[in-house]
Protein backbone atom coordinates (compact mmCIF):
# COMPACT_ATOMS: atom_id res chain seq x y z
CA UNK A 1 0.00 0.00 0.00
CA UNK A 2 1.12 3.18 -0.89
CA UNK A 3 2.03 6.18 2.04
CA UNK A 4 -1.26 7.60 2.48
CA UNK A 5 -0.88 11.50 1.10
CA UNK A 6 -3.63 14.35 2.82
CA UNK A 7 -5.18 14.72 -0.35
CA UNK A 8 -6.20 10.88 -1.03
CA UNK A 9 -8.02 11.17 2.31
CA UNK A 10 -9.69 14.31 1.14
CA UNK A 11 -10.62 12.82 -1.78
CA UNK A 12 -11.44 9.62 0.05
CA UNK A 13 -14.28 11.50 1.67
CA UNK A 14 -15.48 13.45 -1.22
CA UNK A 15 -15.84 10.81 -3.54
CA UNK A 16 -19.23 9.98 -3.59
CA UNK A 17 -20.59 13.13 -3.52
CA UNK A 18 -21.86 12.91 -7.10
CA UNK A 19 -24.21 10.28 -5.83
CA UNK A 20 -25.86 13.57 -3.79
CA UNK A 21 -26.09 15.69 -6.83
CA UNK A 22 -28.72 13.30 -8.95
CA UNK A 23 -32.65 12.39 -7.55
CA UNK A 24 -32.19 8.79 -8.44
CA UNK A 25 -31.83 7.23 -5.29
CA UNK A 26 -29.58 4.91 -3.82
CA UNK A 27 -30.77 1.84 -5.95
CA UNK A 28 -30.28 3.20 -8.96
CA UNK A 29 -28.15 0.67 -10.21
CA UNK A 30 -30.57 -1.95 -9.43
CA UNK A 31 -32.28 -0.28 -12.24
CA UNK A 32 -29.72 -0.52 -14.31
CA UNK A 33 -28.02 2.80 -14.19
CA UNK A 34 -25.11 4.80 -14.18
CA UNK A 35 -25.89 7.93 -12.99
CA UNK A 36 -22.16 8.31 -13.62
CA UNK A 37 -21.43 10.00 -10.20
CA UNK A 38 -17.74 10.54 -10.23
CA UNK A 39 -18.46 12.64 -12.93
CA UNK A 40 -21.36 14.55 -11.17
CA UNK A 41 -19.09 14.87 -8.32
CA UNK A 42 -15.85 16.22 -9.84
CA UNK A 43 -18.31 19.28 -12.04
CA UNK A 44 -19.55 20.29 -8.68
CA UNK A 45 -16.36 19.72 -6.53
CA UNK A 46 -14.12 21.54 -9.21
CA UNK A 47 -14.31 25.17 -8.32
CA UNK A 48 -13.04 24.36 -4.79
CA UNK A 49 -10.19 21.57 -5.54
CA UNK A 50 -7.35 21.16 -7.77
CA UNK A 51 -6.12 17.85 -9.44
CA UNK A 52 -5.12 15.89 -6.65
CA UNK A 53 -8.31 15.60 -5.08
CA UNK A 54 -10.86 15.92 -8.14
CA UNK A 55 -8.77 13.36 -10.65
CA UNK A 56 -8.42 10.13 -7.62
CA UNK A 57 -12.55 10.53 -7.45
CA UNK A 58 -12.82 10.64 -11.09
CA UNK A 59 -10.92 7.94 -11.41
CA UNK A 60 -12.12 5.66 -8.50
CA UNK A 61 -14.74 3.90 -10.60
CA UNK A 62 -12.04 3.12 -12.97
CA UNK A 63 -10.38 1.78 -9.59
CA UNK A 64 -12.61 -0.80 -9.10
CA UNK A 65 -12.72 -2.14 -12.90
CA UNK A 66 -9.38 -1.89 -12.52
CA UNK A 67 -8.72 -3.96 -9.48
CA UNK A 68 -11.06 -6.85 -10.82
CA UNK A 69 -9.30 -6.67 -14.00
CA UNK A 70 -5.58 -7.38 -11.87
CA UNK A 71 -7.02 -9.83 -9.06
CA UNK A 72 -9.96 -12.16 -9.45
CA UNK A 73 -10.51 -12.65 -6.11
CA UNK A 74 -11.01 -8.91 -5.92
CA UNK A 75 -14.22 -9.57 -7.26
CA UNK A 76 -14.95 -12.23 -4.62
CA UNK A 77 -14.95 -9.09 -1.85
CA UNK A 78 -17.27 -7.12 -3.29
CA UNK A 79 -20.60 -6.87 -1.81
CA UNK A 80 -23.63 -7.73 -4.03
CA UNK A 81 -24.29 -4.07 -4.73
CA UNK A 82 -21.12 -3.08 -6.04
CA UNK A 83 -20.47 -6.15 -8.36
CA UNK A 84 -24.24 -5.25 -9.56
CA UNK A 85 -22.82 -1.39 -10.53
CA UNK A 86 -19.28 -3.15 -11.84
CA UNK A 87 -21.19 -4.49 -14.18
CA UNK A 88 -23.18 -1.04 -15.15
CA UNK A 89 -19.94 0.58 -15.15
CA UNK A 90 -17.99 -2.01 -17.71
CA UNK A 91 -16.92 -4.47 -16.06
CA UNK A 92 -13.83 -5.60 -15.30
CA UNK A 93 -10.99 -4.25 -17.71
CA UNK A 94 -9.10 -5.24 -20.16
CA UNK A 95 -5.68 -5.47 -20.71
CA UNK A 96 -5.80 -2.18 -22.69
CA UNK A 97 -7.74 -0.64 -20.52
CA UNK A 98 -5.62 -1.49 -16.98
CA UNK A 99 -2.72 -0.19 -19.57
CA UNK A 100 -4.41 2.76 -20.43
CA UNK A 101 -5.72 3.28 -17.00
CA UNK A 102 -2.06 2.90 -15.58
CA UNK A 103 -0.82 5.59 -17.82
CA UNK A 104 -2.98 8.44 -15.49
CA UNK A 105 -0.61 10.07 -12.93
CA UNK A 106 -3.26 9.65 -10.36
CA UNK A 107 -3.88 6.35 -10.81
CA UNK A 108 -2.37 4.88 -7.59
CA UNK A 109 -4.06 7.58 -5.77
CA UNK A 110 -7.19 6.32 -7.10
CA UNK A 111 -6.71 2.85 -6.50
CA UNK A 112 -5.86 3.78 -2.71
CA UNK A 113 -8.67 5.45 -2.95
CA UNK A 114 -11.02 2.96 -3.82
CA UNK A 115 -9.24 0.32 -1.38
CA UNK A 116 -10.12 2.86 1.75
CA UNK A 117 -13.91 2.95 -0.18
CA UNK A 118 -13.84 -1.14 0.14
CA UNK A 119 -12.41 -0.23 3.74
CA UNK A 120 -15.63 1.15 4.46
CA UNK A 121 -17.82 -0.93 3.95
CA UNK A 122 -17.18 -2.60 7.07
CA UNK A 123 -20.13 -2.42 9.46
CA UNK A 124 -19.48 -1.22 13.22
CA UNK A 125 -16.01 0.14 12.04
CA UNK A 126 -14.77 2.94 14.16
CA UNK A 127 -13.79 5.71 12.07
CA UNK A 128 -12.88 9.27 13.34
CA UNK A 129 -15.83 12.19 13.42
CA UNK A 130 -16.19 14.29 9.91
CA UNK A 131 -15.18 17.11 12.00
CA UNK A 132 -11.90 15.94 12.33
CA UNK A 133 -11.31 16.17 8.74
CA UNK A 134 -12.28 19.85 8.83
CA UNK A 135 -8.91 21.38 8.88
CA UNK A 136 -7.21 18.84 6.35
CA UNK A 137 -10.03 19.28 3.88
CA UNK A 138 -9.58 23.03 4.24
CA UNK A 139 -6.08 23.14 3.14
CA UNK A 140 -6.76 21.53 -0.71
CA UNK A 141 -9.30 24.54 -0.58
CA UNK A 142 -8.03 26.26 -3.95
CA UNK A 143 -8.01 29.82 -3.02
Amino acid sequence: MLATTGAVVVASLLHDYGHLQHDEGEDVASHGVDMRHEDLGVIKLKTFFGPEILEPIRLHVGAKRYLCHKSKTYIDGLSSASRLSLEIQGGAMSDREGAEFESNLYYKSAVELRRFDDMGKVSGMKTPTLESFYSLVLSFVVK
